[in-house]
């Protein structure tokens, strides 16, 4: 299957945006890219990421606008490469790469699209999320001592957040994510990277401990309320399927 087989032609684009913005939508087909999808846009490096929603694709560019409520884009750099992650209508993850030909406040358009696949394509989708985050110890199995960050973006594998304390790459730690309206989640992880940032700051990118798959089923859909804006469906009950998690052996972290 080629890779543009999984795009909406331009000028079925072109034919619905009438329909939704009449209040009609159609289901897009299982992983179709469609007008006024969200997707998110990452550079390899992991400096720069914005979030849009798709206004135009052709063979092998795809133009991003912004989403309404947003403010300006953060400018990349001509050239770069970077990574697009996104959920159909269907649940399904898309995972793109491709590299930047345009970048301003208010249009980003990536050229030589092409599909990126994986062996657990769950696994990878990460979403760009603005969220509190504490972190603690592995010995605070009560949560005390909460440590606060911020999170900078979140899949079913892990997380990364800043912190100003400084960790140690493999040390344990325990995670708990407050995500909008959602009950915290909480988390047993592996510090797998470390890097600094301004002001001081320290990136951490974490490694959670393996999942049931009801809990990556739940925490899928999570993610892809968050990224849809889909408030209607937001857990709203006092304990999460992530509370007390037990302790694993270090050695079955998933990596």
């Amino acid at each position: 299957m080629g890779i543009f087989s999984f795009f909406t032609r331009e000028t079925e684009l072109e034919e619905g945006s009438a329909e939704q913005s009449s209040g009609q939508t159609e289901s897009a087909p299982t992983g179709e890219l469609f007008q006024g999808m969200r997707m998110d846009a990452v550079l390899e490096e992991g400096n720069h990421h914005l979030s849009g929603q798709i206004v135009q694709v052709t063979n092998n560019t795809l133009t991003l606008n912004r989403m309404p409520g947003d403010l300006s884009f953060q400018v990349f750099p001509l050239g770069a490469e970077i990574k697009l992650n996104g959920y159909d209508r269907k649940l399904i993850p898309i995972h793109l790469s491709g590299t930047v030909e345009e970048s301003t406040r208010t249009i980003f358009k990536v050229k030589d699209v092409q599909l990126k696949r994986h062996e657990e394509i769950r696994d990878t989708f990460r979403l760009v999320y603005t969220a509190p985050v504490s972190l603690y110890r592995e010995s605070d199995t009560r949560l005390l001592h909460p440590e606060p960050c911020d999170l900078v973006d979140i899949s079913v594998g892990g997380c990364c957040v800043v912190s100003d304390l400084v960790h140690m790459e493999d040390e344990i730690v325990r995670i708990r994510i407050k995500l909008d309206e959602y009950v915290p989640l909480d988390f047993l992880g592996q510090i797998i990277r470390c890097s600094s940032e301004a002001q001081g700051r320290f990136k951490y990118g974490i490694l959670f401990a393996q999942l049931t798959e009801k809990e990556i089923t739940t925490l899928t859909k999570t993610l892809y309320n968050l990224q849809m804006g889909i408030k209607e469906t937001h857990m709203r009950t006092e304990e999460g399927p992530w509370t007390g998690l037990p302790n694993p052996n270090p050695d079955k972290l998933r990596r």
